[in-house]
Protein backbone atom coordinates (compact mmCIF):
# COMPACT_ATOMS: atom_id res chain seq x y z
CA UNK A 1 0.00 0.00 0.00
CA UNK A 2 1.34 3.42 -0.68
CA UNK A 3 2.05 6.50 1.37
CA UNK A 4 -0.99 8.07 -0.24
CA UNK A 5 -3.13 5.44 -0.11
CA UNK A 6 -2.28 4.85 4.10
CA UNK A 7 -3.03 8.80 4.35
CA UNK A 8 -6.31 8.83 2.06
CA UNK A 9 -7.72 5.59 2.18
CA UNK A 10 -6.34 3.15 -0.81
CA UNK A 11 -9.67 1.07 -2.30
CA UNK A 12 -8.12 -2.34 -1.39
CA UNK A 13 -8.29 -1.44 1.86
CA UNK A 14 -10.36 -3.55 4.03
CA UNK A 15 -10.94 -2.33 7.70
CA UNK A 16 -10.66 -4.79 10.75
CA UNK A 17 -13.97 -5.96 11.10
CA UNK A 18 -15.08 -5.71 14.79
CA UNK A 19 -17.15 -8.54 15.85
CA UNK A 20 -20.77 -6.46 16.35
CA UNK A 21 -20.73 -5.99 12.98
CA UNK A 22 -23.08 -8.37 10.48
CA UNK A 23 -22.28 -8.23 6.76
CA UNK A 24 -24.44 -7.15 4.25
CA UNK A 25 -22.78 -8.62 1.00
CA UNK A 26 -26.01 -9.79 -1.21
CA UNK A 27 -29.52 -9.11 -1.52
CA UNK A 28 -30.84 -12.45 0.87
CA UNK A 29 -28.33 -10.82 3.17
CA UNK A 30 -30.29 -7.17 2.85
CA UNK A 31 -33.50 -9.16 2.92
CA UNK A 32 -32.82 -10.64 6.47
CA UNK A 33 -31.67 -7.17 7.81
CA UNK A 34 -34.69 -5.60 7.10
CA UNK A 35 -36.60 -8.71 8.08
CA UNK A 36 -35.22 -8.25 11.05
CA UNK A 37 -36.64 -4.95 11.55
CA UNK A 38 -39.75 -6.17 12.06
CA UNK A 39 -38.50 -7.93 15.67
CA UNK A 40 -36.21 -5.17 17.00
CA UNK A 41 -34.37 -1.88 15.77
CA UNK A 42 -31.44 -2.01 13.24
CA UNK A 43 -28.80 -0.41 11.73
CA UNK A 44 -27.11 0.02 8.76
CA UNK A 45 -23.83 1.58 8.38
CA UNK A 46 -22.92 2.14 4.61
CA UNK A 47 -18.64 2.68 4.25
CA UNK A 48 -17.13 4.19 1.64
CA UNK A 49 -13.44 1.69 1.80
CA UNK A 50 -11.72 4.27 -0.04
CA UNK A 51 -12.88 7.56 1.88
CA UNK A 52 -10.58 8.92 4.44
CA UNK A 53 -13.70 10.55 5.72
CA UNK A 54 -15.70 7.37 5.75
CA UNK A 55 -12.85 5.61 7.77
CA UNK A 56 -12.80 8.29 10.21
CA UNK A 57 -16.95 8.60 10.77
CA UNK A 58 -16.25 4.54 11.01
CA UNK A 59 -13.72 3.97 13.67
CA UNK A 60 -15.29 7.09 15.58
CA UNK A 61 -18.67 5.01 15.50
CA UNK A 62 -16.97 1.65 16.69
CA UNK A 63 -15.58 3.18 19.44
CA UNK A 64 -18.99 4.56 20.67
CA UNK A 65 -20.49 1.16 20.34
CA UNK A 66 -17.27 -0.90 21.71
CA UNK A 67 -17.72 1.41 24.94
CA UNK A 68 -21.54 1.00 25.33
CA UNK A 69 -24.69 -2.18 25.07
CA UNK A 70 -26.58 -0.69 22.21
CA UNK A 71 -29.84 -2.82 22.35
CA UNK A 72 -29.58 -2.76 18.15
CA UNK A 73 -28.63 -5.00 15.49
CA UNK A 74 -25.56 -3.09 13.53
CA UNK A 75 -25.05 -4.19 9.88
CA UNK A 76 -22.03 -3.10 7.67
CA UNK A 77 -22.29 -2.56 3.82
CA UNK A 78 -19.28 -1.95 2.01
CA UNK A 79 -20.64 0.43 -0.69
CA UNK A 80 -17.54 0.24 -2.86
CA UNK A 81 -17.73 -3.47 -3.11
CA UNK A 82 -21.40 -3.76 -3.06
CA UNK A 83 -22.64 -0.62 -4.93
CA UNK A 84 -25.85 -2.24 -6.15
CA UNK A 85 -26.93 -2.95 -2.90
CA UNK A 86 -26.21 0.14 -1.74
CA UNK A 87 -28.42 1.93 -4.56
CA UNK A 88 -30.89 -0.99 -3.46
CA UNK A 89 -31.11 0.24 -0.34
CA UNK A 90 -31.89 4.02 -0.64
CA UNK A 91 -34.71 2.86 -3.43
CA UNK A 92 -36.08 0.09 -0.89
CA UNK A 93 -35.86 2.81 2.16
CA UNK A 94 -36.66 5.75 0.34
CA UNK A 95 -33.89 7.52 1.51
CA UNK A 96 -30.96 9.65 -0.49
CA UNK A 97 -27.42 7.95 -0.83
CA UNK A 98 -24.67 9.36 1.55
CA UNK A 99 -21.30 8.16 2.08
CA UNK A 100 -20.83 7.40 5.00
CA UNK A 101 -24.12 6.93 5.99
CA UNK A 102 -26.16 5.24 9.00
CA UNK A 103 -29.38 4.03 8.39
CA UNK A 104 -31.86 3.55 11.28
CA UNK A 105 -34.60 0.61 10.42
CA UNK A 106 -37.95 -0.32 12.41
CA UNK A 107 -40.71 -2.13 10.80
CA UNK A 108 -39.32 -2.55 7.12
CA UNK A 109 -38.88 1.54 7.12
CA UNK A 110 -36.19 4.10 7.33
CA UNK A 111 -36.98 6.17 10.82
CA UNK A 112 -33.86 8.30 10.98
CA UNK A 113 -30.53 8.64 8.81
CA UNK A 114 -27.49 9.73 9.20
CA UNK A 115 -24.11 11.20 7.34
CA UNK A 116 -20.44 12.29 7.82
CA UNK A 117 -20.58 14.03 11.49
CA UNK A 118 -23.73 13.52 12.14
CA UNK A 119 -23.10 9.49 12.81
CA UNK A 120 -23.30 8.83 16.49
CA UNK A 121 -24.47 6.08 18.76
CA UNK A 122 -26.93 8.82 20.18
CA UNK A 123 -28.65 8.62 16.43
CA UNK A 124 -29.77 4.31 17.53
CA UNK A 125 -30.85 5.43 21.04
Amino acid sequence: MSFFDKIFGGKSETPDQKSFWKKIESEEDLAKAIESSFHHKIAVFKHSTGCFISRTVLRNFEKEVENSDPKVELYYLDLLAYRALSNKIAEILEVRHESPQLIIIENGKSVKSASHEDISLSQII
